[in-house]
């Protein structure tokens, strides 16, 4: 019996699938992915080298579902349409019921596990107010700004050279305003226990559904329809573009399984002081090892090892890894390297800001707000509060950059 030498590839609805791709950046992504799995599984160890395959799938997840903070809240600010954000209820009434019973029992798996819970007080008001304005003068949050880099953006690339430059500076600064007025660390799984907790949480995510969807058929008589998709079946699955909500269902998951594997929830932006700190001390710009921020022991060891051992930067480099190979499925990875001079200058300001926000704030939309909130941290929900309404200034500051405002949600996580 004849064996086809066509293969699994030659089979018609996987070419049909695969038409169009950018085989470049894909066999690329699809090489970053493989060898960088195996350098850090040799260099530090395999459950290292899943989280950062882990980044990888969380990157993939961000492209294909254009889950962006930014827009979602832009969109909800100028013309109160409420997908993005009814998405990110769906999200956190899914990761909370997960966190909460795992937070209170301490061990998931036999692994000791414990949540992202920081002080509630003046730097998280401040930080997350000022990160709120970066976010829409940058074009996107800190997963934003990682997976549109990873998906050919080059405006992007300056916001996260200078997302990384105000998170340094935040890190050198963190200590006077970590010492401003606050109440500590508030959890309310600890508080008031995980079920009654849940409870509560569950109530105000449906509250803010609703209010949503009472703004949006107020202002426009009904909620969006959403338009036909291009692909379908496995083309879908491969090449996107998937449902918001089912971006929100794989984020939840996926940030449960970063519990599962690191004994705490998803971050990012600990990993931009790293590396803008690791920069300085090799350039001898600044004697970062006597700044407070890393005289703290987890801190000092971290900023005396290799990124590879960080936990939170390799699920960084996965993320941009990710949704490069996302874009290339998709058959959008087509970087234009010609950015007019005031997107340039938002770009400048938005990183900064987001960055020196971001240290303040304990965090961003991902470590503070999504992980902080899935944690029961009190902190999470203020930094919600200042932060959108950090969103509303930036809303209204993006035409002086010719930046648009658009009036419904776009494929793009800025």
């Amino acid at each position: 019996m004849a064996v086809s030498s066509l293969g699994a590839a030659g089979h018609p609805t996987l070419r049909a699938s695969l038409a169009g791709i950018n085989p470049g950046a894909a066999a690329g992504a699809a090489f970053a992915l493989l060898a960088g799995a195996a350098t850090i599984g040799s260099i530090v160890n395999p459950k290292q080298a899943v989280l950062y395959l882990l980044g990888a799938a969380l990157g993939l997840v961000l492209y294909h579902a254009a889950f962006g903070f930014t827009s979602a809240w832009r969109v909800f600010i100028a013309d109160r349409r409420g997908e993005g954000l009814r998405a990110q209820m769906v999200m956190l009434a899914i990761a909370t019921a997960l966190f909460f019973p795992v937070l209170a029992s301490g061990s998931l798996f036999g692994q000791p596990v414990t949540g992202l819970v920081s002080p509630v007080g003046t730097s998280v008001l401040v930080g997350a107010f000022i990160f709120g304005i970066g976010m829409q003068l940058g074009g996107g949050c800190a997963s934003g700004t990682l997976y549109t880099v990873g998906g050919g953006s080059t405006r992007m690339l300056l916001t996260l050279a200078f997302f990384i430059v105000g998170s340094t500076v935040g890190a050198a600064h963190f200590h006077w305003w970590a010492a401003l007025p606050n109440i500590g660390p508030v959890s309310l799984v600890t508080l008031w226990g995980p079920w009654t907790a849940l409870a509560a949480h569950l109530a105000v995510f449906a509250a803010i559904a609703a209010l949503t969807v009472v703004l949006e058929k107020r202002r426009h008589g009904r909620l969006a329809a959403a338009g036909p998709a291009p692909r379908q079946g496995l083309a879908r699955f491969l090449r996107g573009p998937w449902p918001i909500v089912a971006g929100a269902v794989a984020l939840a998951l996926l940030n449960f399984v970063t519990l599962a594997l690191s004994g705490r929830p998803w971050g990012i932006t600990a990993a931009f002081a790293l590396w803008g700190s690791k920069i300085a001390a090799a350039t001898g710009i600044a004697d970062v090892a006597s700044w407070p921020y890393w005289q703290n022991p987890a801190n000092a060891k971290a900023l005396s090892s290799s990124a590879l051992v960080d936990v939170t930067s390799v699920m960084d480099f996965g993320i941009i890894v990710g949704a490069l190979l996302a874009a290339s499925l998709a058959g959008r990875f087509a970087p234009v390297w010609r950015v007019p001079p005031r997107s340039v200058l938002a770009a400048i300001v938005g990183g900064l800001l987001l960055g020196y926000g971001a240290r303040l704030a304990y965090g961003c939309n991902i470590g503070a707000y999504f992980s902080g909130i899935a944690s029961g941290s009190l902190h999470g929900w203020l930094w919600l509060v200042a932060a959108f309404a950090g969103n509303v200034i930036g809303t209204r500051l993006r035409p002086l950059f010719g930046l648009e405002v658009e009036r419904t949600p776009q494929l793009t996580g800025c």
